[in-house]
């Protein structure tokens, strides 16, 4: 199976980051995580992502605030899928790293999540990678039946509950 990188441009970014790596794990899926900079560490972050088919990955997950470039940068300097996570924070509360990371010039896209949706970038990460891997489809697919039964269970309990008004 493909890795999956989890490049953070700060380390400030880790605890929602870190949903993304607790996500990959629970579906098994191995992945690094790394903490580069499009603006500080250029030229590192530039070789990671030119080079990260070649060490195997498969997917690029990039959290970056403010001006958000990181998940661009990366786009940029890889065929590889990249998904953006918008961090939370700065003058904006985070909707300038949402269009930052969603407005890319054509030919050099990025998935976006929402703002600090760290766990739906893994989930997305696994879907892709899941293309070409059956036994992580049905590891997908197991979990969203366990969603379901969430909530059919959150709507017995309601249903209950009500009987009781």
């Amino acid at each position: 199976m493909k890795k999956v990188a989890v490049i953070m441009g700060s380390d400030s970014d880790w605890p929602v980051v870190k949903g993304a790596c607790q996500q990959l794990a629970a579906f098994g899926i191995p992945y690094e995580a790394h903490i580069l900079s499009a603006h500080r560490t250029p030229a590192e972050a530039a070789d990671f992502a030119k080079n990260a088919r070649a060490n195997g990955f498969g997917v690029l997950i990039c959290a970056a605030g403010m001006a958000a470039h990181l998940a661009g940068a990366f786009a940029g300097n890889s065929t590889l899928p990249v998904i953006g996570i918008p961090m939370k924070g700065g003058a904006m509360d985070g909707l300038d790293a949402l269009l930052a990371t969603v407005q890319m010039p054509g030919g050099i896209p990025v998935a976006t999540v929402a703002i600090n949706g760290a766990k739906n970038a893994a989930v997305l990460a696994a879907q892709i990678l899941a293309v070409s891997d059956d036994a992580l489809a049905a590891r997908l697919d197991a979990a969203r039946a366990d969603m379901a039964k969430q909530i059919a269970d959150k709507e017995a309990k309601l249903q209950a509950e009500l009987t009781t008004l």
